[in-house]
C-alpha cells in the first residue's frame, strides 16, 4: 500500500532532448546542489537526442560493438548508476533527486525502489494501463544478467502483461539519492543487439527475439502511441498524488548548468569515463 507523507514542495524539471553526456552530467551536477543544500529535491523529466547506448557503472565496455554502434549514428555514455545497457530513445526519461533526509527515498535501496514505484504505476493507470510492480526473489534492483538491461526485470521494476516496460537504477551518495528510469514509449526495443557484441548473427537474433518476448513498449501494450508531453504530465500528477508532493517548476540554476558543462568534459564524454570498466 502507498505510504501517507506530509505534503512536501520539490522542484519540477522539464529539460529538452540534450546528447547522452549531458544528460548524465546534469543528473549529477543536480545530485551535487542538492546535497549542498541549494535546490530542494528534484523530479527531472527529459529525452535523448540523438539515440545514445548508456551503459551501467560497472558493466564492462567489451558489451559494446563500438564499429556497428557508430555506423548507426548512436552515441554512447556510462551511467553513474549500476544496472545493464539501455538504448535510450522513443521514450520518457525520469530521474528523482533528493537528500538523504527525505522519506520518500529513506531506509534501503529496496525500500524507497517500493515506493517510487507506486508513482510510476499510478502514472501509467492514467494513461490507462494496468501495469505491476512486484519483488523478484533475491534479485537486487538492475541486477540484470547479460547485456541488457530490459530482458529481466528486478525488484519493483514495472511490468505488464509480463514483460518489463520501465527500467530504474539507484545511485546513493553522500550527497544525497539519484534514481533515474526509462519508459519506451514507441520503437522497437531489439534495436539494442544491433550495437552490442554477440558471437555469432544467430545469437544476436535468439537476443532479440528474447527481448521482444520479456520487455515491451507503452505503445505495444496500450495499441496507441502516446506523446511524450502526455506521458510526461501522467507522471508529474502520479508523483504528485502518490507521495503528496507540490511541484515547482523551474530551471536549472547558472551553477547547476556550469557544473554539468564540467562534467560533460571531465566525465561523461571523457573517454577515460566510459571506458573505466
Amino acid at each position: 500500500m502507498p505510504t501517507s507523507f506530509p505534503l512536501t514542495s520539490w522542484r519540477l524539471l522539464k529539460t529538452p532532448p540534450a546528447l547522452g553526456a549531458w544528460n548524465m552530467a546534469v543528473d549529477e551536477a543536480i545530485l551535487e546542489a542538492v546535497g549542498r543544500g541549494e535546490v530542494p529535491a528534484t523530479l527531472r523529466l527529459f529525452a535523448w537526442e540523438p539515440p545514445c547506448l548508456s551503459l551501467g557503472y560497472a558493466q564492462p565496455i567489451a558489451d559494446v560493438d563500438q564499429a556497428r554502434l557508430a555506423e548507426r549514428g548512436w552515441q554512447m555514455v556510462r551511467r553513474p548508476t549500476g544496472g545493464r545497457a539501455i538504448l535510450h530513445t522513443d521514450e520518457l526519461t525520469y530521474s528523482v533527486i533528493a537528500p538523504l533526509a527525505e522519506p520518500r527515498l529513506a531506509g534501503s535501496v529496496l525500500e524507497s525502489y517500493q515506493r517510487l514505484s507506486q508513482a510510476l504505476l499510478s502514472a501509467l493507470q492514467r494513461l490507462g494501463l494496468a501495469a505491476q510492480s512486484q519483488e523478484q526473489a533475491g534479485q537486487p534492483p538492475s541486477a540484470a544478467k547479460g547485456p541488457v538491461c530490459f530482458e529481466v526485470p528486478s525488484n519493483y521494476e514495472i511490468t505488464a502483461e509480463g514483460r518489463k516496460l520501465i527500467g530504474s537504477a539507484q545511485a546513493r551518495r553522500k550527497d544525497g539519492v539519484l534514481q533515474h528510469g526509462t519508459l519506451p514509449l514507441t520503437g522497437d526495443l531489439s534495436r539494442i543487439t544491433q550495437a552490442l557484441v554477440f558471437p555469432d548473427e544467430a545469437a544476436r537474433s535468439q537476443a532479440a527475439a528474447r527481448l521482444h518476448s520479456r520487455a515491451a513498449t507503452l505503445q505495444e501494450v496500450l495499441g496507441a502511441v502516446i506523446p511524450w508531453e502526455q506521458a510526461a504530465a501522467a507522471f508529474i500528477a502520479a508523483f504528485q498524488d502518490t507521495l503528496s508532493l507540490a511541484f515547482l517548476p523551474a530551471e536549472l540554476t547558472p551553477s547547476e548548468q556550469a557544473r554539468a558543462a564540467a562534467l560533460v568534459t571531465e566525465k561523461y564524454a571523457n573517454p577515460a569515463w566510459t571506458g573505466r570498466v
